[in-house]
């Protein structure tokens, strides 16, 4: 079983949040068990904050190891000017950096790869990488091809346009990671 956390949970938002909020927000805990308890309860009152300070760190460490915003911007930019066969060339490359073994599915079908790691497949839709919207149809075909192959998960890449609240409610129903913006680019500046 996959734990995932509540999206509006405070946990959520301080990962979301820059690294320093949740340190204000321990150093707060503390002053206020220094003020509000007694002198022999202090340190179970401050030890409250123990919690968010680990959050704390988690989400420093994830934020010194994302990639610049400028690069960010920049590979973004570059995405949207490549042909398809060099962005396939490029997602592969970084699918494998990332330690999965990738396969190209062929044809122009709803999944365009199947990724396996750790025995778990998932496939992978981008080549609508530039399309203006994104709605459910290409989400629904990539399920089809997840069941046909029976795959448990499957990705959909775009690097444009935006997706309907229609499809990001039915990829999350589904099984089904969207993977666009930082996302995308901080998996493509991944250094081999």
């Amino acid at each position: 079983m996959k734990f995932k956390m509540a999206e509006k949970s405070l946990f959520a938002m301080l990962l979301r949040s820059p690294w320093w909020v949740s340190f204000v927000v321990v150093g707060l805990i503390v002053l206020a068990a220094g003020a509000l308890l007694p002198k022999e309860y202090f340190v179970v009152g401050a030890l409250a904050g123990f919690p968010i300070f680990v959050v704390g760190c988690v989400a420093a460490w994830k934020q010194l190891r994302a990639p610049h915003p400028a690069k960010v911007t920049e590979m973004l930019g570059a995405v949207a000017t490549m042909p398809w066969r060099d962005f396939a060339n490029t997602l592969a490359a970084a699918w494998t950096h990332a330690g999965y073994t990738v396969e190209r599915v062929p044809g122009n079908g709803a999944a365009d790869f199947c990724l396996a790691k750790g025995g778990s497949t998932t496939l992978a839709s981008a080549r609508r990488w530039k399309a203006a919207t994104h709605g459910v149809e290409p989400l629904r075909e990539l399920r089809a091809a997840m069941e046909q192959r029976g795959a448990a998960t499957g990705l959909y890449v775009l690097a444009q346009g935006s997706l309907s609240d229609n499809a990001r409610l039915y990829a999350r129903d589904h099984g089904i990671t969207i993977v666009q913006d930082d996302t995308l680019a901080a998996l493509l500046l991944t250094k081999p």
